[in-house]
């Protein structure tokens, strides 16, 4: 394989990854309240990012239609990372949790999708798939990256239910949690 899939790749994951970092060096409140389970979502998509890369350095020169289909995902979770960062601010963390004056965020990408970050990071993955990995890769880590997904998603929304009731049920009737369209 040519090397430019490998440096718009990089490129793509770099400016995706850049607003967490960002916000990590923000100062913060300790949570109040955190579910650690959710660590085992991350692990497990971690594990569906480990099997895109399968065969990646064998493959064929991408075809033009998966270089702009992955130039488009990577530029949507770029856009969605740095505008859900930014809306989250003091609220953003790695962990699944709450801070003691947490606020029910639907300011920024929060109006379209409850978890923003979850789609950036979905579409980090179909960038990442379309460009450098065979089908049954694709499909097989695509499996394991909604079930990852979906226990953090869970487990988020049960906290954010536990802090803000109803208020949240009706955000969640009419908002999309990742997949736009989805409910």
């Amino acid at each position: 394989m040519p090397p430019y899939p490998y440096v718009i790749l990089a490129a793509g994951w770099l400016l995706w990854l850049l607003p967490f970092f960002i916000a990590e060096g923000r100062g913060r409140k300790p949570a109040g309240t955190l579910d650690r389970r959710a660590r085992w979502g991350m692990v497990i998509q971690a594990v569906s990012y480990g099997f895109l890369w399968q065969g990646a350095f064998w493959a064929g020169t991408p075809e033009a239609w998966q270089v702009a289909l992955s130039v488009l995902f990577l530029l949507l979770a770029m856009s969605l990372s740095w505008t859900a960062t930014r809306a989250l601010g003091q609220h953003w963390r790695m962990d699944a949790g709450l801070d003691a004056d947490h606020e029910l965020i639907r300011a920024g990408a929060y109006r379209i999708l409850r978890h923003p970050i979850y789609a950036s990071m979905l579409c980090v993955f179909l960038g990442t798939g379309f460009m450098i990995t065979s089908w049954p890769w694709f499909l097989a880590a695509a499996v394991v990256f909604f079930v990852g997904t979906e226990i953090r998603v869970r487990i988020e929304d049960r906290l954010l239910v536990s802090r803000f009731g109803e208020q949240f049920r009706e955000y969640a009737r009419s908002t999309s949690a990742y997949v736009p369209f989805v409910r």
